[in-house]
């Protein structure tokens, strides 16, 4: 480990700016924080400091003013029309809204320049984002505005219904409700917006105060509220941007995460704003119309899950892609099969990289030469990680153990018992199973509760996804260990054929066999159960345990 210039986390806390102390008074005990890195100098940022200004004022300061710095919904959004817009949403949530700094705004919109300014204008004025995925019903919303005690919600017309349920699963408890994208409606945003053309002086926040909380996509079955600061928004803006994906001022990002999404708020707003370059936001995101956008907008660099790459592989050949210089993977293993799809259809070598909500954004990835196929990196410059065994000592190469990380961003759980099972001894504990080779390369090879142990053998489900996605009839496959009472777990498959085929005992038989000629033979899938579509989370991450609750019942009522 290299030396490392660290902060005590409760007692370096700055005096903070929130009338509304709410956010600090439910961040974890002191002892339950990670250790925090700031080794490179480009992370030692000044006691106070706000995110929008370093993203948006300076940006004008730099005389960015006429770069484009947005484009979606019809309208190509200059750098200072972008800043004049945060300014006005910004008086409205302090003036017509009466919010004081540290109030919580739940967000509720697609990837649009709405959303967008009203997520920085929120961070402008002092207040608190939570932004939240488009298809969440109202139970759900209900659950994250009643954990975080949202004040005021900024809803897009389009997505109203489930917002105006709220008052059934809150009572009286709702949230004021103000819409955007709603230009005929007295009460809109626009319509208060217009009330407001002078300069919004930003919040004097502190480098630590909360202004993001950002819930897990729930691939666990129970989301958690993660608190971050302005510095921590920064921070991801500075480390695998600028050291592994190298971004400049005149790229063109484009990509499907949603902005409710960490890994969609880092790559379509933070990371092109830090470096004036732009942004191309794409509301209702396929992979036939991602590809066409790319094209139209001559994007340079992309966003997306495993999933979409796999698809848009096969249509790639009817898109000029030829202004993609780099495309990203995260949010989810990237089968190697999909990785050497990809390249064969653009000639670009996929960037992996492993993220968490609970970390912001990437913490470990690889580029350029410096990619190996299969893993998925090294710790990004700032951060560190290494492999732990049961017992929290580090393991060295060739031993599967579970992930640990550090950096300058780290896990903080807004009232949540869970922070103590994910930060230990200062290491951030993703809950992946992942080996380390000799060179210093990580690869994943499981979520730690999806390896399957089978007749006292460890089986990595995703080694088996691996091998069955080579197969040309399978278009998707997800692996979980199926209860045994003989073996404890055998390894069950859910497939999704593709296009033209059709799940039958044959095709089980035969994706049996080709998987017993690629890997180890107690590894294949004793069970195959042929699906229409496999269970994801609205970022496109696969939900495991919702499988793995099925298989349970039917092997309780057996």
């Amino acid at each position: 480990m290299t030396s490392s210039q660290t902060v005590e986390p409760r007692a370096a806390l700055s005096p903070s700016s929130h009338v509304d102390g709410f956010a600090r008074d439910h961040l974890p005990p002191p002892g339950e924080w990670p250790e925090f890195l700031f080794d490179l100098p480009a992370l030692r940022y000044p006691q106070r400091i706000n995110c929008a200004v370093e993203l948006l004022d300076a940006a004008l300061a730099r005389g960015w003013g006429e770069r484009t710095a947005l484009i979606g919904a019809g309208e190509r959004l200059s750098y200072a029309g972008l800043a004049a817009r945060v300014d006005r949403i910004a008086h409205v949530l302090r003036r017509d809204l009466r919010l004081v700094p540290g109030n919580r705004v739940l967000l509720r919109g697609a990837n649009c320049p709405a959303m967008a300014a009203a997520i920085l204008a929120v961070f402008k004025a002092g207040c608190i984002a939570v932004p939240t995925m488009p298809l969440l019903r109202a139970r759900e919303l209900g659950a994250i505005a009643a954990k975080a005690r949202v004040n005021a919600v900024l809803c897009a017309a389009g997505l109203r219904a489930e917002v105006n349920a709220l008052h059934e699963v809150l009572g009286e408890g709702a949230p004021p409700v103000t819409l955007f994208d709603a230009p005929g409606n007295p009460a809109a945003l626009e319509n208060l917006m217009a009330r407001h053309g002078d300069p919004f002086a930003a919040t004097d926040t502190a480098a630590d105060d909360v202004c993001l909380i950002s819930f897990t996509s729930g691939t666990t079955g129970v989301p958690k509220g993660t608190m971050h600061f302005h510095r921590d928004l920064l921070a991801i803006c500075d480390c695998f941007p600028v050291h592994t994906l190298q971004s400049r001022g005149d790229d063109i990002f484009i990509g499907t995460p949603p902005l409710a999404f960490t890994f969609g708020l880092g790559g379509l707003l933070l990371f092109p704003l830090r470096v004036g370059a732009a942004a191309v936001l794409i509301e209702k995101p396929t992979p036939e119309t991602l590809l066409a956008a790319i094209a139209a907008e001559r994007a340079t660099v992309c966003f997306t899950a495993p999933t979409f790459y796999r698809q848009m592989a096969q249509l790639a050949a009817g898109h000029d892609l030829s202004s993609l210089t780099r495309t990203v993977s995260a949010g989810e293993a990237l089968p190697l099969a999909t990785r050497e799809a990809w390249q064969a259809a653009t000639g670009l070598a996929m960037i992996d990289g492993i993220g968490a909500t609970e970390m912001l954004h990437i913490f470990i990835s690889a580029a350029g030469e410096a990619i190996r196929p299969g893993a998925t990196g090294k710790p990004v410059p700032g951060y560190q990680a290494c492999v732990l065994d049961a017992e929290g000592q580090p393991v060295g190469p060739g031993v599967i153990g579970r992930l640990a990380v550090k950096g300058p961003t780290g896990c903080r759980y807004l009232a949540d018992p869970r922070q103590r099972d994910y930060v230990q001894d200062g290491w951030n504990l993703t809950g992946d199973a992942y080996e380390m080779d000799g060179d210093g390369y990580f690869y994943y090879r499981a979520r730690m509760d999806d390896m399957i142990i089978s007749a006292g053998y460890n089986i990595a489900g995703v080694e088996v996804e691996e091998a069955l996605l080579r197969h040309p009839a399978v278009a998707e496959c997800a692996v979980i260990g199926r209860p045994d009472e003989e073996r404890g777990q055998v390894v069950e498959a859910h497939v999704v054929v593709r296009g033209g085929q059709e799940g039958s005992a044959a095709l089980e038989r035969e994706l049996q066999e080709f998987a017993k000629r690629q890997i180890a033979p107690y590894k294949y899938p004793r069970r195959i159960v042929f699906r229409d579509a496999l269970p994801r989370t609205e970022t496109g991450k696969l939900q495991r345990f919702k499988l793995r609750a099925e298989a349970a019942p039917a092997q309780n009522a057996g």
